[in-house]
């Protein structure tokens, strides 16, 4: 984060989205009802559910935040907009545990999370700092600063910027890379390009890229407003139709089919989603790749440098799975039935040790945030993956090593309670 940069308690930012209502999953109390595998798949529907709540309640913040700095574009209004954003990541970040293994998850993410992307998509970018995927005709195409793009031979009206728009831009020349909705897209509107490389220090852009009449810099700020009010209005609406598919008693949602189903297949897609995100996601994908290849291009938060709290809510999200529970952003605690507790009436000994395992990662995962947030010589995670950053990589190795280990208890609870080929995705790593 730009030590300039000073943000406000989460807890206003939170505060305020909860006035305006969509707190509809119950406060939990402890629920004390013996765990059956029924009741562990309907409570992971309501951890499922609360936690693209808390995202929904967060986005609608960020939305709320966005329009005001777009109304008044002030230091005050884009530091509250990036305050709102960061709160926003820590909700959404636990969700990603239910990507894996349900697929109308999985098929809907990339729209609100997809990453590394290819800014230059989006607006301008300092050529010589640039790093793009190679032969993507989208990397520079600056929607912003266009009324028409043209990507892969094909010409593309830009002049009126709406949600539906730019969700159909979306990889756009069958590139990947060419990302223009979701948090990303977002952070890089209010932080804009990282030019510090492996120094330490976040984007830095100016208030300004907002202002009205003479006062704008670098171009374009009406469009720029434009731009940044559609991809917060569909962040909101995304999430909302998510929270929908998780909703008691909604018809014939995603939920009433997951919980009617037999629930050997409930426990699968949850014992898939820990295992797939603590090994191939989140130890390879976002920290492995960017470890080996030295890379920040392949830090997750790359723009906003809070990529160690992405990381640390992946595995809080892993951990809130096995045990049942999830501390809401009100601070009200939901937790029920568990795999935690199946596994122990079969296996008290693998219970333990699994559950000293997830402690054990998130220890190292908050040792990895703590290095970065330190007021003594604070480390980001695009720092730590500097060449020669020997500090820096046993930070990171070591929490590679720890969720390696517990996808192996993992794997063997899945055994335990009779799922006998996991098989969690590893993005074809080796470990």
């Amino acid at each position: 984060m730009n030590a300039l940069f000073r943000p406000a308690p989460l807890a206003l930012t939170i505060a305020a989205a909860l006035t305006a209502g969509c707190a509809n999953t119950p406060s939990s109390a402890q629920n004390t009802q013996p765990a059956t595998r029924d009741n562990v798949v309907e409570h992971y529907a309501d951890l499922a559910h609360a936690t693209y709540e808390d995202a929904l309640i967060t986005a609608r913040a960020l939305d709320e935040a966005t329009d005001r700095l777009i109304e008044n574009p002030t230091e005050a209004n884009l530091a509250a907009a990036k305050e709102a954003w960061l709160a926003s990541r820590v909700p959404y970040q636990q969700s990603e545990v239910f990507r894996f293994g349900n697929t109308i998850v999985d098929d809907w993410e990339g729209q609100l999370n997809a990453w590394p992307l290819d800014e230059g998509l989006i607006d301008y970018v300092e050529p010589a700092e640039y790093q793009y995927e190679l032969g993507n005709a989208g990397a520079t195409a600056n929607i912003i600063a266009s009324d028409s793009i043209t990507v892969g031979g094909e010409n593309l009206d830009v002049s009126e910027l709406s949600p539906q728009l730019l969700a159909d831009l979306n990889e756009v020349g069958g590139s990947e890379a060419n990302v223009a909705t979701g948090y990303h897209a977002v952070e890089f509107l209010l932080w804009g390009q990282d030019l510090h490389g492996f120094e330490p220090g976040a984007g830095e852009r100016p208030v300004t890229d907002y202002a009205r009449g003479a006062d704008c810099t670098n171009g374009n700020c009406d469009r720029r407003a434009q731009y940044l009010d559609a991809v917060t209005d569909l962040l909101v609406s995304d999430l909302e139709w998510m929270v929908a598919q998780w909703e008691e008693g909604n018809g014939d949602n995603y939920r009433a089919k997951l919980v009617s189903a037999n629930p050997d297949a409930g426990i699968q897609k949850m014992l898939f989603g820990m295992g797939s995100l603590s090994l191939g996601e989140l130890a390879g994908e976002r920290m492995k790749v960017a470890l080996e290849a030295n890379s920040y291009e392949d830090e997750h938060d790359c723009f906003s440098d809070n990529t160690h709290n992405s990381h640390y809510y992946n595995g809080k999200g892993i951990q809130n799975v096995y045990t049942g529970t999830y501390r809401r952003v009100d601070g009200s605690l939901v937790t029920g039935p568990s795999l935690s507790d199946l596994v122990e009436k079969s296996n008290p000994e693998l219970d333990a040790r699994l559950n000293a395992q997830l402690d054990d990662s998130m220890e190292a995962l908050e040792a990895m945030r703590a290095k970065a947030q330190s007021s003594q010589n604070p480390m980001a995670f695009d720092v730590m993956i500097r060449p020669g950053n020997a500090k820096g990589e046993r930070i990171i190795n070591n929490t590679i090593m720890a969720l390696v280990e517990q996808t192996g208890s993992i794997e063997q609870a899945a055994r335990e309670l009779g799922i006998q080929a996991l098989a969690p995705d590893d993005a074809g790593h080796s470990f």
